[in-house]
């Protein structure tokens, strides 16, 4: 049984056999926060990096192990845009290049690619606090050229606008590197951005841009069911990563800590995975898991994937 549908340069094709869906980690910052011995802060999963290297190594590991096949490094919250208000902006390069290093530790020989991670440059699920694109984009291109060296793609993730995923995109681009670009929507049924764009507006725009895949990614999973076939539109592999927060990310204001939103107690891996293969019948080729889905729904989704006994992995060259 193959592992996935997608090739070692980072690209994927489009494939029909569910022993051929592509399969991400999951959420790395909820996940090193169960694991960490210290209360959250606004720096999130980069603040658990500079205390406790260690457990981002582990963690990949775990995602690894459980049958992942594209572990993303741990950047998310280690940006200029986060780390200055901390008055640590000057470990910026450091960390993302801590955070590549670490992945390529958990990787080790097992046939994984490593994504690269450019996220909300302001708050996360508040574009309209994001800078103008024309400020963006260089912006994003610093972070992709830092982990560009050590990765096989970059993932522009949780993007809340069109601008917002336009400018991560094209900074991704000037590496060279495969794209993939995914979008966060609003909780409801309505398949809308954060910012109120329309989901099937936002693919077409993109489409000019080339990505290699398109997703939608930290909302409910109900709300990606809604929207996962607008993404069909876009002529790429396409899929989905939910969340499992309890309460909506509207109460998630600048500066809080993730402990407001809390942990959806229905939603086990046996039910996370009964989501997650909806996604696959519409079409979804990657699938994977967000805030508060840890390792133990990623080996739920491999086994339902029928990975109970893992293929041999070879060294990624």
């Amino acid at each position: 049984m193959s592992r996935s549908g997608r090739g070692r340069d980072g690209n994927l094709s489009p494939v029909d056999r569910r022993d051929d869906v592509t399969l991400l980690d999951g959420g790395m910052g909820q996940e090193l926060l169960r694991r960490a011995d210290a209360e959250p802060t606004p720096l999130w999963s980069a603040q658990v990096m500079i205390d406790q290297p260690d457990l981002v190594r582990e963690a990949h590991e775990d995602f690894i192990a459980a049958g992942a096949d594209v572990i993303t490094v741990n950047t998310y919250t280690a940006t200029r845009c986060r780390l200055g208000p901390a008055g640590i902006e000057r470990d910026y390069e450091r960390l993302q290049t801590l955070a590549c290093e670490l992945a390529t530790a958990a990787r080790r020989d097992h046939d994984v690619l490593i994504a690269g991670c450019l996220s909300p440059y302001g708050w996360t699920y508040r574009p309209d606090l994001a800078p103008p694109f024309e400020e963006l984009w260089p912006q994003y291109a610093e972070t992709a050229a830092l982990q560009a060296p050590h990765v096989d793609l970059i993932l522009c993730e949780t993007m809340g606008s069109l601008d917002e995923a336009r400018a991560a995109v094209t900074g991704a681009s000037t590496t060279g590197k495969p794209v993939w670009v995914s979008w966060t929507l609003l909780d409801d049924d309505t398949a809308r951005l954060r910012s109120g764009e329309r989901l099937a507006d936002a693919v077409e725009a993109m489409r000019e841009l080339e990505p290699a895949a398109m997703l939608v990614n930290c909302s409910v999973p109900e709300s990606l069911s809604a929207a996962v076939a607008t993404l069909a539109a876009g002529g790429v592999p396409f899929g989905a990563y939910a969340n499992g927060f309890a309460h909506i990310v509207d109460d998630y204001a600048p500066g809080a800590v993730t402990t407001v939103l809390g942990q959806r107690h229905d939603l086990d891996p046996v039910r996370y995975a009964d989501a997650a293969l909806e996604w696959v019948e519409q079409g979804a080729t990657i699938i994977g898991g967000c805030c508060e889905i840890g390792p133990e729904h990623i080996a739920e989704l491999a086994r339902r994937l029928g990975r109970d006994e893992p293929a041999p992995r070879t060294p990624v060259s």
